[in-house]
């Protein structure tokens, strides 16, 4: 089932409650770390989250586009109240969630204006393929260059990582 939510936007995305969501909560973005991370800190609490957006792959900061796609998302969502779909922990430990403001699917939003690929490692096309093609027709954003952006995980396999671990 899809349930629609508020939208002060032109264009409306949907967004999908999955039945397998742990628990739906809100908060606030207190900083956002690059284009698809972000630090929550949520209602009622002092500890702050680290989240990673579920759906979509931003570029790493040090690649071109990735300090582009960390602003986009700025401006989306720093200091702004937030509802998270807390889907627990990825494979590789990272806490994931599905992220919304004012009823926006921030995921979404960041793949169809081009600031983020659509993810599917290990889990076929993903929720936005489709906002990924589109957005790669049209030639927006990191999809805007001459030559193929390169996705984060292949940057990563040739230059490692921007942060220190």
């Amino acid at each position: 089932m899809r349930r629609h939510l508020p939208c002060l936007c032109a264009w409306a995305l949907v967004w999908p409650w999955p039945a397998q969501a742990s628990e739906v909560w809100s908060g606030w973005v207190s900083w956002v770390m690059d284009g698809d991370t972000v630090v929550v800190v949520r209602e009622g609490q002092q500890e702050p989250v680290r989240l990673r957006i579920e759906g979509m792959d931003a570029p790493e900061t040090c690649q071109p586009g990735g300090v582009e796609s960390r602003d986009a998302l700025i401006r989306l969502v720093l200091r702004k109240p937030v509802q998270v779909i807390d889907r627990g922990q990825d494979s590789y430990g990272r806490q994931i969630g599905r992220l919304s403001v004012e009823g926006v699917d921030l995921g979404a939003e960041m793949v169809r204006s081009g600031m983020a690929w659509a993810y599917s490692y290990r889990t076929g096309k993903g929720p936005y393929a489709g906002l990924q093609r589109q957005a790669e027709k049209q030639k927006k954003g990191i999809f805007a260059a001459k030559e193929a952006a390169m996705s984060p995980a292949l940057f990563r396999k040739f230059h490692g990582s921007c942060h220190a671990h």
